[in-house]
C-alpha cells in the first residue's frame, strides 16, 4: 500500500498545520474509500503499517514505537492523541462556549457587544425612522492567552516495556488537568469582565436565587449553570429539583438539570458557593493557538525526561451579559 513507503521525519510537526493533517497531504484518506483501511486518518494508517496496537488487551508496549526511526516518529502524536482523549472526556467548555476560533498566532484581538436595555427590545419603527443599532466592536486589550500543559518526566529506560493502555491512562490524565484549568480560564474570563453582573446573597442557594437569576439573564437563554461543589449540595436540597423526571436523570447519568432546562455542572476548583448563569450561544469565545502540543523533538530521541506537554487557549466574552455571577455568603 502507499502509506508503506511514507518516510516519517520530524518534520512534519514543524508545520502549522501539524503532523496528522501533514501526513494526509502526503497519504489523503479519499485514496482507501472502499478498502480496508476506509474510516483510518494517515495517522492510524501508520500505526497499521508498524503493526502497533495502542489499546485494549493485547496492546503493545512503549518500546514497539521505538523499533525504526521511521515508527518512533509517531510516538509524539500518539502522545498528544491520548492527551486530547483524556481534555475532552474531563471538558464542559463546549457546553458553555459559543464559539471556538483557531489562530497561528499567539496575538488576538476579539470582538464584542456590549447592548443597552433598549437595544434588546425590537420596538416597532416608524415610516422613515431610524432603525435601532446593534452596535459591534473589536476590543481594545488583546485576549490573553494562556499555556497549560505538564512536564512529563520519565526515562525511555522506565517505561519502555509499559503496555500502551497503562501508559494512556496517565496521559489522559494529563488532558484531564488541561481541561480543568481551562475552565477555570474562561470562568476568570467572565468574572473578570466589566459587564458581567455579580450578584451577593447570604444564605444556601435557594430556588428564589435560581429564579431571579434566572430572571436577570433575560432576554438571553439560561443553558448552563456552572457552580461550586458547595453550591451543587445545596441545589441538590431543593424541593423543585426533586421531581421524579429530574431524579431518574441525576440518579442514571449524574447529570443535574434544573427547572429551567439548564444542565448543572460542577467546577471542582471554584471555592465558596459560587454560580455562573451562562448562554452557552452568545458569552463566550475560545481563542486556541493550535491543539495538544508535545515536544516532539525530545520525545522522538527518547529523551524524555523533562518533555512538556501543553495546550494554548484564552477566552472572550462575546455578548457581555450573556453571563450572570451569583456568590453566596452565610
Amino acid at each position: 500500500m502507499a502509506f508503506d513507503n511514507i518516510r516519517l521525519e520530524k518534520g512534519l510537526y514543524s508545520t502549522s498545520k501539524g503532523f496528522t493533517a501533514s501526513l494526509e497531504e502526503l497519504d489523503p484518506s479519499e485514496n482507501y474509500i472502499g478498502t480496508d483501511f476506509e474510516g483510518l486518518d494517515a495517522y492510524q494508517r501508520q500505526l497499521k503499517r508498524f503493526d502497533i496496537k495502542v489499546s485494549g488487551s493485547g496492546s503493545d508496549s512503549v518500546s514497539k514505537f521505538f523499533q525504526t526511526a521511521d515508527s518512533a516518529a509517531l510516538f509524539p502524536e500518539y502522545i498528544s492523541r491520548a492527551v486530547q482523549q483524556g481534555l475532552e472526556e474531563a471538558d464542559i467548555l463546549p457546553k458553555i462556549i459559543a464559539t471556538t476560533t483557531n489562530i497561528d498566532s499567539l496575538d488576538y484581538r476579539a470582538i464584542e457587544s456590549v447592548p443597552e436595555q433598549e437595544d434588546k427590545e425590537l420596538a416597532a419603527v416608524a415610516e422613515g425612522a431610524k432603525i435601532p443599532e446593534t452596535t459591534v466592536k473589536t476590543k481594545d486589550k488583546l485576549t490573553k492567552l494562556h499555556k497549560r500543559g505538564r512536564m512529563l518526566v520519565a526515562s525511555y529506560e522506565a517505561i519502555k516495556f509499559q503496555k500502551l493502555d497503562l501508559f494512556t491512562v496517565t496521559l489522559r490524565q494529563i488532558g484531564a488537568y488541561i481541561a480543568r484549568t481551562q475552565l477555570a480560564d474562561a470562568l476568570a474570563a467572565i468574572s473578570e469582565n466589566e459587564g458581567t453582573e455579580k450578584i451577593q446573597l447570604s444564605g444556601k442557594v435557594g430556588y428564589e436565587n435560581l429564579v431571579a437569576l434566572w430572571d436577570k439573564l433575560s432576554p438571553y437563554k439560561l443553558t448552563a449553570i456552572v457552580a461550586s461543589s458547595s453550591a451543587v449540595a445545596d441545589m441538590l436540597g431543593i424541593t423543585e429539583f426533586k421531581d421524579s423526571n429530574a431524579g431518574q436523570n441525576f440518579h442514571g447519568t449524574g447529570r443535574m438539570i434544573t427547572p429551567f432546562g439548564a444542565e448543572v455542572l460542577k467546577a471542582g476548583n471554584l471555592t465558596g458557593k459560587v454560580l455562573y448563569a451562562i448562554d452557552s450561544s452568545a458569552a463566550l469565545e475560545k481563542v486556541q493557538a493550535g491543539g495538544v502540543v508535545t515536544e516532539y523533538d525530545k520525545i522522538i530521541d527518547r529523551q524524555l525526561e523533562r518533555a512538556a506537554i501543553t495546550a494554548t487557549a484564552g477566552f472572550s466574552p462575546i455578548f457581555s451579559d450573556a453571563a450572570k455571577m451569583l456568590t453566596l455568603t452565610d
